[in-house]
């Protein structure tokens, strides 16, 4: 390994809310990590005893465990928002992002280190379907094409010397440099689940930072099901039973698109989300849900996900 990214202070961000298990489990891999100097907890308040888990652990030898216990649910967007925020105050040289359930291979973040020494700032591993390693939990399209790979192998015969560039699966494994993260800031709390990931890799593409996906690392991540539903021309929809992953799906993608897109856009997804509700999926309720969602995207209004919260 170069010596620039030995001499590194590597600090990973896990976000949790009540998934214990799910955390003790990536906790004891990620402590088997080479090369990783802190790992920073940020709990989303959970109720299943978490917060006081991290502490015991933490008067464990290894490496060191630092909790952010929060007084409320921020969701996902505001977990990351905080860890960034946290790991910066730490002397984080890199930053590694990851939720509570995905766990990387023990030589994930060895693999994707060297991209830090050739000048990338925001670059990831593969995600697999944990359990069926050779399938990828979400795919990806190869920039500028109409090509979507969907298994290990594809990645590895798209690469090019291990590597695919201007990709990456942003906040399941990434790593990022501090750097990066001064210049374009944190993720945004407010958009709370769903989408976060998405701005935050925009963000950094229109500053033009260097991002890429390593094909031999590896994270493994639980299956996600089918992503997305099929629905006329050719589409799909992120349909979830969930009133609250409905609501900030719909409201978080139009902002996304109108900001990083244009307005054309943002009316598109409108358009589709009122023929998915009307034709594909009849479904008047959840149709007022999403266009009420959109609105307040619209009008540059947040926190009204919080009526859903469970």
């Amino acid at each position: 390994m170069p010596e620039p990214a030995l001499s590194s202070r590597i600090v990973a961000v896990v976000v949790t809310f009540n998934r214990r298990a799910l955390l003790e489990r990536l906790l004891i891999a990620l402590r088997r990590t080479p090369h990783l100097s802190e790992i920073v907890v940020v709990d989303n308040a959970s109720s299943d005893g978490t917060a006081g888990w991290v502490r015991e652990a933490a008067r464990d030898p290894g490496v060191p465990l630092h909790l952010v216990a929060l007084s409320s649910n921020t969701g996902g967007a505001g977990g990351f928002h905080t860890g960034m925020l946290t790991a910066l105050e730490r002397g984080a040289d890199l930053v590694w992002l990851m939720d509570d359930d995905g766990v990387p291979d023990e030589d994930c973040l060895e693999r994707l280190l060297p991209l830090v020494v050739d000048g990338y700032e925001f670059v990831g591993p593969v995600v697999v379907t944990e359990g069926r390693e050779d399938e990828l939990v979400f795919p990806i399209r190869l920039p500028g094409t109409a090509r979507v790979l969907k298994r290990l192998d594809d990645v590895a015969a798209a690469a090019r010397h291990g590597v695919l560039d201007k990709v990456v699966i942003p906040f399941n494994g990434v790593l990022l440099t501090s750097d990066l993260i001064r210049r374009i800031g944190t993720a945004e709390a407010k958009y709370f689940i769903w989408g976060d990931d998405v701005e935050y890799l925009w963000r950094a593409q229109q500053a033009h930072a260097r991002i890429a996906t390593v094909a031999d690392a590896r994270f493994l991540h639980p299956s996600v099901g089918e992503l997305g539903t099929p629905m006329a021309f050719g589409q799909t929809y992120n349909h979830s039973p969930s009133e609250l992953k409905a609501y900030c799906m719909a409201r978080n993608n139009v902002v996304n698109l109108r900001t990083y897109r244009g307005p054309l856009h943002a009316l598109a997804f409108v358009a589709k989300t009122v023929w998915f509700y009307l034709f594909t999926r009849p479904d008047l309720t959840r149709l007022r849900l999403s266009l009420g969602a959109m609105r307040d995207g619209w009008r540059g209004r947040w926190g009204r996900h919080e009526r859903y919260l469970r």
